[in-house]
C-alpha cells in the first residue's frame, strides 16, 4: 500500500487538539468545501445515533461530490482504534466501504509542553488493480491540498482566543 503523512505544530494543548479531531464536528470543520462532505449518519460502538465523541466501533457514513461533479461517493469509515494516554493520543479509522480499495487513517497526537505535534498518516491502496502501484504516487497529489487544508483549520481554530 502507499503511505501519505502529514506533520504539523499546533501552538495548544493536547487535550483540546484531542477533543476537537474526537467529534463529528471536527471531521466536518476540517474537510474542504470542494470535496462537498455529507454527513448521512453517525452510530456510536453501542449502536446508539449521533454520539459525542467518536469511540472505537462508531461508524461514520459519509457521501462526498469533489468539485461538484458526477456522482455522489459513499464513504463509510469505522473507528477501530482510540487511546488516549499521558501525553499521546491516537485513532484510526478505516474505509470500510468506498472510493479506495483499502484506506486506513491513524491521526496521532503529541504533547510538547502548551503545544501539541498532530500527525497524520494514511496507507491506502486504489481501485485500479495493476495499475495501482504506477498511479498511487499521483493520489498523493490529490491528498497533499486535502490535508494541508486540514493542519491549516486546525492551527486557526484552536490557536485563535475564542478556540472552537
Amino acid at each position: 500500500m502507499a503511505v501519505y503523512q502529514r506533520r504539523t505544530r499546533v501552538a495548544a494543548p493536547l487535550d483540546e487538539v484531542w477533543d476537537f479531531h474526537s467529534r463529528v464536528s471536527g471531521l466536518e470543520a476540517l474537510t474542504p468545501d470542494w470535496l462537498n462532505l455529507r454527513v448521512e449518519s453517525v452510530t456510536g460502538p453501542d449502536g446508539d445515533p449521533d454520539p459525542e465523541i467518536l469511540e472505537a466501533g462508531a461508524r461514520i457514513d459519509a457521501s462526498v461530490r469533489p468539485f461538484d461533479i458526477g456522482p455522489r461517493q459513499r464513504w463509510t469509515s469505522i473507528i477501530t482504534a482510540r487511546e488516549r494516554d499521558d501525553g499521546t493520543a491516537y485513532f484510526r479509522d478505516r474505509m470500510e466501504g468506498g472510493p479506495f480499495r483499502e484506506w486506513e487513517h491513524t491521526h496521532r497526537f503529541f504533547a510538547d509542553g502548551d503545544e501539541t505535534i498532530v500527525d497524520d498518516r494514511v496507507a491506502y491502496a486504489l481501485p485500479l488493480g495493476p495499475l495501482d502501484g504506477a498511479i498511487a504516487p499521483l493520489a498523493k497529489l490529490g491528498l497533499d491540498p486535502m490535508f494541508r487544508y486540514r493542519h491549516r483549520q486546525t492551527r486557526e481554530r484552536l490557536e485563535s482566543p475564542e478556540r472552537f
